[in-house]
């Protein structure tokens, strides 16, 4: 028998992706916060172009039909048919109209570079992980954490150069960071089949993570928004892989494992840090929510991408040669292993104003971005 519990979280999670329907909609949500400037880092789930740059790299979406409902159908290296989550929470957290651009494409631009970083910057590189292995070996050149973390060392440096010590540090401690990232080192576990267990590859994950959370603390970030990771095992390009295109429930357990671990690391860290302060969106929840309940969520289609080929279209990442969907708003999951425009302004509007703990915990990213330093 379902549990009573199991029941109402069940309903929760109906309830409010239908309050987020309603909100996309209107589309006229009243932003709580101004900040300053937004920093992200991660994987492909926040790219906004960042391995266009990458010599080699085979983590790529600057082809068709890639973008095509993003301002003028072009594909900019986002993994998306349009906009990301992280284009979506810029917008509500101050005066964007997307994510912040790339480092190594203001890197490009040296007259501009300096202006342009202090409104934000996204570091995030498509294949990355926690671990500045992962990635590597299936896509070949991707930017680790790591060394996205020192290219903000090196645009913190910049910020102080320009406005001053005091400015420059009151600047970044009341800048948002929005990290997205964790999935690629669990299909690099799964895909490769590395000689680590579980328990050891989760304590590596929070361990890593730890140190990156402080190094970015050292330099002066404060107000941290992270997302978990969502249901992994479900992604098209995992259905296709599996017998029967059911989940993958290992893959699924990571996920959910990884979430509670990083709820702990984040408790301990901010009583250990001063003034450091964090949200964390249950990603895992959200989208168990949206597959369970596609037609209270505004889905039809939840287990196919809408851009692919193969069974469930996830044998390859979306082409100019792959079958595209017309009803892109219907689907939950664009290519392979992403989600639709849609689905990633429902999960940002999430992120940004949901109430209770069931999704975002302890407060959501909008109350997060008011916090002054």
């Amino acid at each position: 028998m379902v549990k009573l519990g199991n029941i109402l979280l069940r309903y929760s999670v109906m309830i409010f992706m239908l309050h987020v329907i309603i909100w996309s909609a209107n589309y006229k949500l009243i932003v709580m916060a101004d900040v300053p400037a937004i920093f992200v880092f991660g994987d492909s789930t926040v790219d906004v172009g960042t391995n266009n740059y990458l010599h080699g790299s085979l983590a790529t979406a600057n082809n068709p039909y890639y973008g095509i409902d993003y301002p003028h159908h072009v594909a900019t290296g986002r993994f998306s048919n349009g906009y990301n989550p992280a284009d979506f929470i810029a917008r509500h957290l101050g005066d964007y109209t997307e994510s912040p651009p790339a480092f190594l494409a203001l890197v490009q631009k040296q007259s501009t570079f300096k202006s342009g970083i202090l409104r934000g910057v996204n570091f995030e590189s498509a294949g990355s992980g926690i671990l500045d292995d992962t990635g590597n070996k299936g896509f070949h050149n991707v930017t680790s954490l790591t060394r996205q973390i020192e290219q903000f060392q090196t645009v913190c440096g910049n910020i102080t150069q320009i406005l001053g010590d005091v400015k420059g540090s009151k600047l970044i401690a009341n800048a948002f960071y929005f990290l997205s990232v964790g999935s690629n080192d669990f299909f690099d576990q799964f895909r490769f089949n590395y000689n680590i267990s579980t328990p050891e590859l989760i304590a590596d994950l929070s361990d890593t993570f730890t140190i990156h959370l402080q190094n970015l603390y050292n330099l002066g970030a404060r107000n941290f928004g992270i997302c978990g990771i969502p249901t992994i095992g479900c992604l098209p390009g995992i259905r296709a892989a599996t017998p029967g295109g059911a989940c993958n429930e290992t893959l699924n357990g990571y996920a959910q494992i990884f979430f509670n671990t990083t709820l702990s690391l984040l408790q301990d860290f901010s009583s250990a840090n001063p003034g450091m302060n964090y949200s964390l969106g249950n990603y895992f929840l959200m989208t168990t929510g949206v597959i369970d309940n596609p037609v209270a969520s505004g889905f039809v289609e939840v287990e196919a991408a809408c851009c692919g080929t193969g069974p469930y279209k996830g044998g390859y990442k979306c082409t100019e040669n792959s079958d595209v969907c017309k009803k892109r708003d219907e689907y939950l999951f664009w290519d392979w292993f992403h989600p639709t425009q849609k689905a990633s302004e429902m999960a940002a509007l999430s992120l940004l104003y949901a109430t209770g703990q069931e999704f975002v915990t302890p407060i959501n990213f909008t109350t997060l971005a008011t916090i002054q330093h």
